[in-house]
Parts: C-alpha cells; structure tokens; sequence
C-alpha cells in the first residue's frame, strides 16, 4: 500500500505540471503535502518536514546556483561567448564547421545555464547558417546537444549540482567522469548526427537573429577562455589537490575550504568581475545590474530545486524511501540502470530535465550506500535519463521548433531523437566508466 500511495503522490505532481499547467514549485509543494498525508505523517510534521528539506538540499547549493548564473550572464553580456565561437569556427573552418558547433556549445555550456546558452548562441548559428549557406538545423544541432549534455551532466548546473549535494558526491570527479562520457557523447549526437538533418528545412525568423557585437569591442580570445573555463580548472584542480593530500595536515583545511564548490564558483565570479569587466573600463554598477538581472534568470530553478527537497524529505521521514530500498533490492537490474530508467519515466511524463533528475534523486538518495555504486556515476545516470524523448511538454522542444521554424514532425526527427541519442550514449558511458573504476 505505501508504494501505491508514493506512486499517488508522485502522479499528483505530474499531473499538477502537465494537465493543470501548474508552476512545478507550487506542483512540488502540493505533492510533498498530499504524500505526507497519504504515507501517516502526523499532519503538524508535513510542514516542517518540507522545511527541513527546502532548506537542507538549498543550503548546499544557493551559492553555487547563483554565482553559476552571474558567471554566465557576464560570459555573455561582455561578448566573451562570441570570441569563443569565432575563434572555434577559423581554427575548424567550414569543413569541420559541427565540430566547430559542438566545441562552442561544450565550451560556452559550462559556464552558461541551457536557456541562457541557447538564446545567446543559437543565432550566432542562424549568421554561420547565412554566411556559409547551409542548412540552420545541420549548423545548430551540434551546438544544441553540446549545450543539452552540459546542462545534464556537468555542475554548476541546477540538477548534477544538486544530485551531487544529495548524493553526497564529489563535485570534482563528477565533473572529471563527466567530461570523459560528455565529450563522446557530444560528438555522436552532434557531428556524426547532424549530416543526417541536411534536407529538414527551417527558415528562422528575423527575430531570433541577434546583432554581433563589433570585433573591437569583444575580449581577447585567451581573456574569455580562461574566465569560461575557470570553474573547471578549479575544481578539477583542488580535487586533484585533495587526492595527494596528507587528511590531517596542516593546510588541509585551507585546502577543502578552497576546493568546495560554492568558494570555487565564488573566486571564478570575483575573477570574471575583474578580467571581463573591471579590466574592460566597465562600471560597477553596470556589472552589478547585470548580476541581478542573472538572479532573476534563475530564481524560478531555485524554487524548482527547493521543491524537489521538500519532497525527498517527506520520502525520508515516513520510511517510504527505506521500503523502496529493500524492495528494489529485490529487482534483477543494474542499480544505474534503474536510476536511469525511473528518471527517464518522469522526465517523458513531466518534461523537465530538472524535476526529473531531482524527483529521482528524492527516491534514490536514502539507497546510495546500499546499491554498490560510485555515486559520482549515480549522479550521471540520472542526468543522463533526465534527457530522454524531449517531446511537447518540454519547453525545449518549442523553443528549438519556434527558432528554427520547423515544423512539429521535423522537431521530433530532429532535436527528440537528439536528445534520446544523448539519453542514451550517457548511460552507455556511465556502465563503461562503472567497469572500468
């Protein structure tokens, strides 16, 4: 009867966000209460319950977020992502101009959340798409799967950051394994796969082409590459740091305060500050609004991430999640599979790459020590399964249709089964990486 009643529960919030359109924050709220109350919660324990989970899972991750988001707003605003993709389409050229995609997608991703990234670099695609005159859809689906596996895999984006926290995962090696199934995956979803969408025809509209910035206004190439790319030196860096380092030394706890994320993700902040801003004879009050205006961005993912820790707390305190633990000890399936597969289920049937990955995680993180598993893989798993079969609930797949003004039919031969071969190729990674660590 309780898995019934979770399976309730986890029902409501899918039909609050899908049927009744409902705000996934306040469809998150509304399920951790009908859960608490359906599993035998004392009903004055829901609400501190949902508290406590708000602010446990937001407590590990606001600074990260936040400071994730100011980044790549002044990646952007200051012209350093355009650098980036001219620099990557001379060394490519027009030959190898996905693989050029795919490299500014990867390397501008990073810093960059997806909706920000993709409204920034897709019509620099559409002016290569002009200039060389080639098919928009073949030109942009490299760039869009590199900034889909970014967004799924690699923190400091909302769900691996916060699967990490949840997991109690390391940030840096999740970012290392990361990188070792992204870059792969990005190639097989993006060059190999766009010569296949030449004859779909789009025409983006007027609107969706932005005006570049003039060259001489832009930073230098080596400027914009370093500040990008910052957060992953630094946590690739400290991480390798605290693998040789001596636990009880003197300076290891200047070390760990170093490598955590929120004062990597700060340093990388105050860096950029400097370098693409003050450097540039910018304003602090121009820098600042900006960062603002990067908060606004974001603020709805951080309700959306509260949510989902109101949820997984509700899980925990009934005893729900230990019961599905001893009950899926039970099932003959690989526990990466299985985490793939549930987050898979719940990113069709609600279309957020977020919810998903976090509902997963609410179901998941109790079974961490019991399933066997590298956690930092677990973490991958589930982003990987939050990616699958993009359809008409998903806000990505309309906005990719409403840019490239393709049709319906072509959006689903194109950027679903995009996104359902990167679904994929994760999982392949994760296992491999699981047999190889």
């Amino acid at each position: 009867m309780t898995i019934f009643y979770v399976l309730i529960s986890i029902a409501i919030l899918v039909l609050l966000i899908v049927w009744a359109k409902l705000n996934p924050f306040l469809a998150f709220l509304v399920a951790a209460i009908s859960g608490g109350l359906l599993l035998g919660l004392p009903a004055d324990q829901v609400a501190k319950s949902i508290q406590k989970g708000m602010g446990a899972l937001l407590g590990d991750l606001v600074i990260v977020i936040v400071t994730g988001a100011m980044l790549g707003k002044l990646v952007a605003e200051s012209g350093a992502a355009q650098r980036i993709a001219g620099f990557l389409m001379k060394i490519f050229g027009e030959k190898y101009i996905t693989w050029a995609m795919s490299f500014t997608g990867l390397i501008v991703g990073i810093p960059l959340f997806y909706n920000v990234g993709f409204v920034l670099l897709v019509p620099l695609a559409f002016t290569i798409s002009y200039q060389y005159r080639l098919p928009a859809v073949y030109v942009g689906m490299p760039l869009l799967a590199a900034l889909s596996v970014t967004h799924g895999f690699l923190p400091p984006h909302p769900s691996p950051a916060a699967l990490v926290a949840q997991f109690d995962a390391n940030m840096g090696l999740t970012l290392f394994y990361g990188f070792l199934i992204a870059i792969p995956t990005i190639i097989l979803a993006g060059p190999v796969f766009a010569p296949f969408l030449k004859n779909i025809k789009a025409k983006p509209l007027k609107t969706f082409q932005s005006d570049p910035k003039p060259e001489h206004e832009l930073p230098g190439i080596g400027n914009s590459l370093f500040t990008a790319l910052l957060p992953v030196f630094l946590l690739i860096g400290t991480t390798a740091l605290n693998l040789n380092w001596e636990e009880n030394g003197s300076f290891s706890p200047v070390i760990k305060l170093i490598s955590d994320p929120s004062t990597v993700m700060l340093i990388s902040l105050l860096f950029a500050t400097f370098s693409l801003g003050i450097s540039r004879k910018e304003s602090m009050t121009k820098l600042m609004d900006i960062y603002t205006d990067a908060t606004k961005d974001i603020a709805m993912i951080l309700l959306i991430v509260a949510g989902a820790g109101a949820l997984k707390q509700i899980f925990t305190d009934t005893g729900v999640s230990q019961e599905l633990a001893d009950g899926l000890k039970t099932w003959d399936m690989h526990p990466l599979i299985l985490a793939w597969l549930i987050t898979a289920v719940i990113r069709i049937c609600v279309g957020s790459a977020t919810v998903a990955g976090l509902t997963t995680a609410g179901i998941i993180a109790p079974m961490v020590d019991t399933m066997g598993v590298d956690p930092n893989l677990l973490v991958l798993s589930i982003g990987a399964g939050s990616l699958v079969l993009s359809h008409f609930n998903d806000g990505g797949f309309w906005m990719y249709k409403e840019y490239f003004n393709v049709s319906v039919k072509d959006t689903l031969k194109s950027w679903t089964l995009m996104e359902t071969l990167v679904a994929l190729a994760g999982l392949v990674g994760v296992l491999i990486l699981d047999l190889i660590i």
